[in-house]
């Protein structure tokens, strides 16, 4: 029986000085197998412990095992599947300089470029200004290609984040924690060389990545789909199609994770919709509430969702007019990802009171934006975190009677 506000987050976390520089000396060879996982395993003791102590429910490994390039980095989360993936190949090309040539048609989304963004071309003198504030240093990744066959090999990577996983949260003494997981629509979104339609390269990614999937559930643990591709992407479609289109768009990618977790306990997946990370205006993402319908369809046991950004906290409406599926949660931000403002735990609160006035109280689980690692410092991602965690508490106190 749920007695209180539980609380979450999105992933990542930030890492600690020690680890992004074996991360660096990693991706240089520069450093033994060995050597790494010692440190790995010591700093994921450490952020589990970290999360137990500050009072965090449903906690994770701070996506520690995805190799990072820098505390700067918005695309760890993407770019750990490069090695875990078989059919591609790598090129020198950073994601900013793929796919400037693709350009949509009525009735068919593809998908751009990051430099080709709307939001970019909108304000191109800010984006280019190096201080406007809208980048932070972040450092070119090069990205692969699909050249064959999709085919999972990351066998052995998965079965080290579950494991160091549970290993630390038996050491803390936490009981509930989650793996994140791409999704195939975006596992799907480097350039496509092998397959004919998109689509199937879409379903080739639900299919290899089952295993990964399946690797996290079958230790007990939430499995989170990583899914920018549900929201974010409609930034990245030049020219700005139709919201039918989009949704059209929607429906092939929602029907492939469906496909791909259909052997999976449904309580132990949750799908995390994203507008994107970067810290520019989004003045062109696309409403929450012309995504919803489909985002519904997802068979999973959770929704996770933008719900304290500037361009999003007015969206808890949709849940107005939106009836939440029965067995499922809802796993609001009400604290952002990209500012540096450290929300009071009095306004964390409310945000959760008012959607649980919506859904239930007993429905909904705090959490974040998005991942806080790599997007905020370390300092102000934490004190964000410590709020989270404050303003549950209150909400507690409001929502629930004490126990007798």
């Amino acid at each position: 029986m749920v007695n209180k506000i539980r609380t979450t987050h999105v992933g990542s976390l930030p890492r600690t000085k020690e680890l992004l520089e074996a991360n660096l000396k990693r991706s240089a060879g520069e450093i033994s197998d060995e050597a790494f996982h010692e440190i790995l395993e010591r700093s994921v003791d450490d952020v589990v412990k970290r999360q137990v102590d500050m009072g965090i429910d449903i906690l994770n490994e701070g996506e520690y095992g995805h190799i990072t390039s820098g505390a700067v980095d918005y695309g760890a989360w993407w770019n750990y599947s490069f090695t875990r993936l078989g059919g591609l190949t790598m090129t020198d090309k950073d994601r900013w300089e793929i796919g400037d040539k693709i350009r949509s048609e009525p009735g068919k989304i593809r998908l751009s470029s990051m430099k080709d963004r709307r939001d970019r071309a909108l304000f191109a003198e800010a984006y280019n200004d190096p201080d406007s504030g809208i980048f932070t240093g972040r450092k070119k990744v090069a990205n692969p290609e699909f050249t064959g066959p999709v085919t999972y090999i990351g066998h052995d990577q998965v079965d080290a984040d579950v494991s160091l996983l549970k290993q630390a949260m038996s050491k803390a003494g936490a009981s509930n924690g989650f793996v994140a997981a791409l999704s195939p629509g975006s596992a799907a979104r480097l350039p496509n060389k092998f397959y004919e339609e998109d689509i199937d390269l879409v379903r080739a990614c639900g299919e290899a990545l089952k295993a990964e999937y399946k690797a996290i559930t079958d230790a007990g643990l939430t499995v989170q789909f990583d899914a920018p591709d549900l929201a974010e992407a409609w930034d990245s479609v030049v020219p700005e199609p139709s919201v039918a289109d989009f949704q059209a768009f929607l429906h092939e990618r929602i029907a492939v994770l469906n496909e791909s977790i259909k052997d999976i306990p449904r309580e132990q997946t949750r799908l995390h919709i994203c507008w994107g990370s970067w810290h520019g205006p989004h003045v062109t993402d696309i409403p929450f509430g012309d995504i919803i319908e489909e985002i519904l369809q997802a068979k999973v046991g959770g929704f996770s969702f933008e719900g304290a950004s500037p361009r999003h906290a007015h969206e808890w409406r949709v849940w107005q007019d939106h009836k939440l599926p029965e067995g499922t949660v809802i796993y609001p931000g009400v604290v952002s990802h990209s500012t540096n403002a450290v929300e009071h735990p009095q306004l964390v609160a409310d945000r959760i009171i008012k959607f649980a006035e919506l859904v239930g109280p007993e429905n909904v689980v705090a959490s974040t934006d998005c991942g806080l690692g790599g997007r905020l410092h370390y300092q102000i991602a934490w004190a964000k975190l410590q709020a989270l965690v404050d303003g549950a508490e209150l909400a507690t106190r409001e929502l629930f009677s004490p126990s007798e």
